[in-house]
């Protein structure tokens, strides 16, 4: 018995070793992969930035999982015709819609590593090293917003989980209970991330009381009216607990009165997160900085390097000044862990968030900073700013209606018409746009207004680009007038 069981044992283990490929398999994927990468990456200068694909993937769909092996060129084609063809193509300087970021190179690098090794970053005891390099990120990222020595948080997948990880420690560290939630107030503008009120709803505060702060000509919150209502709820009852301000909103750049709202939560004694997913790295330019006052004082903030240090997709952080705050609220340690426990005065990120498998994230990161340095980021936020500025006042020039100028790198536009709804010729104008597809823009609505949004912030997207799209603007324009 016990040979029948060993011989059915080789056998699974000779069939296992596949996923073992040799090193000359190994050399044949990876040359077979770098040549697609650096023909994708040689290729965007001269490729669009959006393609309409009428297919929509089907193909993927229909493409079933089978016993047997595919070969690497057959998936690459599949890839090549499927996935990096058609839709919106995020490394392309020519993506000016939403808030692109763009993927240096580096953080490909990183990941390779991180998965090839697959160390975990979760727990110090597991891998130091990772741990280490993780933290030191998010401490450097406290430094930049002025945050004390003491701070921390996590690196996260993006905004989204960053927000929910503070909104969470919000709502503990200010004893917002279930019995209490229906009383309690949240502070926020119609400009906040969508993100925000999704994290408020998954962090159980649906059913809280959510003041939509007025705002400015500029779209900022107005500090004033802020004062104004917290006084009222508190006076009536209820109970204010939390102000989001942006640092940065999606659809028009702005940067709320930081210092104002800091000076009315340490009065009423709120939590003020910052969410700072798109702008806060522009706090690395010193002509920004008093911008960005206020933000110091916050209690916590959400910043997205794969935004303002342009790394690929996936990489978010939040920052916390409360470290315990934060611990309290999302410790938990299983009885199998134990053996994890150990005297270190680094902090698990496991501990420090929902999440306990965790890749090492951080390494795309520590390796674009160490590869380039800190000058060539700042420089490029610099021109991705430039950049903006000069599209707000060159298409003022062709006739389009403008929003403020722009604070960051993001700015508003619309074209009015002699005759018929703007709203639909702007609309008509952003798919002329798209069909061109060597630039992509989106567009929002704003207090009921159609709006086009010109977002600048991927490292490749440089002035040939905003000329691209001032020439077919004005061409759209023509041809729609006509």
């Amino acid at each position: 018995m016990r040979d029948e069981r060993r011989g059915q044992l080789r056998e699974l283990e000779a069939r296992a070793r596949q996923l073992e490929p040799s090193a000359e398999q190994r050399a044949a994927w990876n040359g077979a992969v770098q040549a697609y990468a650096d023909e994708f990456i040689d290729a965007l200068p001269g490729g669009k930035a959006f393609q309409p694909d009428e297919e929509q993937g089907r193909l993927l769909q229909d493409l079933s999982f089978q016993e047997e092996p595919r070969e690497l060129g057959q998936l690459l084609q599949i890839l090549r015709k499927e996935v990096d063809r058609p839709g919106i193509n995020p490394a392309s300087g020519g993506h000016l819609g939403y808030i692109p970021g763009g993927g240096v190179f580096p953080t490909a690098l990183g990941d390779y590593l991180a998965a090839v090794t697959n160390r975990y970053a979760g727990i110090f005891f597991a891998n130091p090293g990772a741990v280490r390099i993780e933290n030191s990120l998010i401490h450097w990222m406290c430094r930049m917003v002025g945050y004390p020595e003491t701070a921390l948080g996590n690196l996260a997948s993006g905004g989204s989980i960053a927000n929910l990880i503070a909104i969470t420690t919000a709502r503990d560290a200010k004893g917002i209970r279930p019995r209490v939630v229906e009383k309690a107030v949240v502070y926020l503008t119609e400009q906040v991330h969508h993100c925000v009120q999704k994290a408020l709803r998954i962090a159980g505060l649906e059913e809280a009381i959510i003041r939509y702060v007025p705002m400015d000509d500029r779209y900022r919150m107005d500090a004033g009216a802020l004062r104004r209502q917290v006084a009222a709820d508190q006076s009536a009852g209820l109970r204010p607990f939390l102000v989001v301000g942006s640092a940065g909103t999606t659809d028009t750049g702005s940067i709320d009165p930081l210092a104002d709202i800091a000076d009315i939560a340490g009065q009423y004694d709120l939590w003020f997160h910052v969410d700072a997913a798109y702008g806060g790295f522009f706090a690395l330019l010193d002509e920004l900085r008093p911008a960005f006052r206020g933000m110091e004082r916050s209690d916590s903030l959400a910043i997205d390097p794969h935004k303002g240090l342009f790394l690929s997709y996936g990489l978010g952080a939040v920052l916390i000044k409360d470290v315990q705050a934060q611990l309290r609220s999302h410790y938990y340690r299983a009885n199998y862990m134990q053996d994890s426990v150990i005297d270190t005065d680094e902090l698990n990120p496991a501990d420090l968030s929902p999440e306990l498998t965790k890749h090492f994230r951080g390494l795309r990161m520590w390796m674009a900073l160490q590869l380039f340095g800190l000058t060539p980021f700042r420089a490029a936020l610099q021109e991705k700013r430039e950049l903006a500025l000069y599209f707000h006042e060159e298409v003022q020039k062709l006739g389009f209606e403008v929003g403020p100028s722009p604070e960051l790198s993001v700015a508003i536009y619309r074209y009015v018409p002699l005759a018929g709804d703007p709203d639909d010729f702007n609309r008509r104008l952003v798919a002329r746009v798209q069909r061109d597809g060597r630039v992509f823009v989106s567009s929002t609505l704003i207090q009921g207004r159609f709006w086009i949004r010109l977002a600048v912030l991927s490292f490749r997207t440089h002035l040939e680009h905003i000329d691209w799209l001032l020439e077919v603007l004005e061409a759209g324009v023509r041809e729609l007038e006509a």
